[in-house]
């Protein structure tokens, strides 16, 4: 086994600007992929998915046995809370942004938007991905991190 050697962060201070909600689900929706955190035998369980963003709304691809799937369609009307969150943050400098969306996830029933989002999304692992869950955001929240000296362009 080989353990991965540190990497030296470059020094200098650096600071986190809040997003609004437009651009953080702008940027969110730059991403090719996040991660789905949801309920499973009450505790908190994160898997890495990759997604779309339609109409403001995330969509992903998942499958039958799938926890998510399971979790999604034995939901109330109001559906099951999850968070969502995608970044893309430098591993060298540590500079880039971070989104976190927290909502309500739905299986996909209607036929022809299950077969949309067949069309838009490809599955990133080697698995039949018959199903799909869109994830309402109620609340949305991101972070740029920029070196300390940047001048804020937000």
């Amino acid at each position: 086994m080989t353990i991965d050697t540190p990497r030296a962060v470059p020094a200098g201070p650096r600071r986190s600007i809040e997003l609004d909600s437009d651009e953080a689900l702008r940027l969110l929706g730059s991403a090719s992929f996040g991660r789905v955190v949801f309920t499973r035998h009450a505790l908190p369980t994160i898997r890495p998915v990759n997604h779309v963003l339609v109409g403001g709304d995330i969509v992903i691809r998942t499958h039958e046995g799938a926890a998510l799937t399971a979790r999604a369609g034995q939901a109330d009307e109001r559906g099951v809370v999850v968070a969502y969150e995608a970044d893309s943050i430098d591993p060298d400098t540590h500079l880039g942004w971070s989104v976190v969306v927290t909502g309500y996830a739905h299986l996909v029933t209607d036929p022809e938007e299950l077969a949309r989002y067949q069309d838009l999304l490809s599955p990133w692992v080697k698995r039949t991905m018959d199903y799909a869950v869109r994830i309402r955001p109620d609340l949305i929240t991101g972070v740029r991190l920029t070196s300390a000296d940047e001048a804020d362009d937000s």
